[in-house]
């Protein structure tokens, strides 16, 4: 996809990994419409990268089901959608909040679909688009002290494969970023947790879990929406781990070789 001039819409951009990716798509000339909660720190990075600034709350489904709408209406038909925003759990399920539970799970896994629901629509009918949902490596097996957190990016992982096929026949791409420790607050909170700490050391021992930083995120992904890539992942020396995790959704996908997998008559 051509990024100049693109309208690009990214929730949770105002840190870490989102703010990266918001810096590496203004970089290829996009028009940019960035989400975030805290006003401040969003309508600043807006204002530096000459994007749009939109303040949400995403655990209110008014603000979420208007979100695109509200964005096109400022800067025009939706190009792509980097559903980035998320929350983070470092307890063991039974000592966390129920009510983290349902928050944590609205934001990794409702918000993107929903999202992902409004803005296929446009792209559906333009037959142009692309679709950019941020898991995590935690998404592709159970850690321990991560079971709500994990099994929201394994939805959003199952998610995407789907809705891959339900646009394969299009031209709208979906690009899956999948992402082990990035050096950001996020993963500071892993890092600091009493009850993930010996886990964490271990996985170091053994070298599973190299960090990167953002913008070595960002830049993938930026790549991967211009070449219609599938998949951002890291580490590279668990790529094994990555595809067989893959399999059964490559293996399902030459199972329909042929059939209609999308909605027929338009949406």
């Amino acid at each position: 996809m051509e990024l100049s001039g693109a309208h690009v819409l990214i929730t949770g951009a105002s840190r870490g990994i989102g703010e990266a990716m918001a810096k590496g798509f203004a970089a290829q000339g996009a028009r940019l419409t960035l989400v975030a909660r805290s006003a401040e720190p969003i309508q600043e990075l807006a204002s530096k990268l000459g994007g749009h600034a939109l303040v949400a709350d995403l655990l209110d489904p008014d603000q979420v089901d208007t979100l695109i709408e509200r964005a096109e209406a400022v800067n025009g038909p939706l190009a792509v959608l980097v559903a980035n925003a998320g929350i983070e759990s470092t307890n063991f399920l039974v000592n966390t909040d129920p009510e983290l539970i349902r928050d944590l799970t609205r934001t990794n896994l409702e918000v993107p679909m929903i999202l992902t629901r409004h803005a296929l629509v446009g792209m559906m009918a333009r037959n142009r688009g692309h679709l950019v949902l941020t898991s995590s490596i935690a998404g592709t097996t159970g850690f321990p002290g991560q079971a709500a957190y994990g099994a929201s990016k394994a939805g959003l992982t199952n998610f995407a494969a789907a809705i891959r096929l339900e646009t394969r026949q299009s031209q709208v791409g979906v690009t899956v970023v999948a992402p082990g420790p990035v050096n950001t607050g996020m993963w500071d909170q892993l890092e600091t947790s009493s009850n993930l700490a010996p886990i964490l050391n271990r996985l170091r021992k053994l070298r599973l879990i190299p960090q990167v930083e953002p913008g070595f995120i960002a830049d993938k992904t930026v790549s991967a929406v211009q070449e219609n890539r599938r998949h951002v992942r890291t580490p590279a020396r668990l790529l094994g781990q990555f595809w067989l995790n893959e399999a059964p959704r490559r293996i399902l996908e030459v199972a329909l070789t042929g059939v209609p997998t999308g909605p027929r008559g338009g949406v």
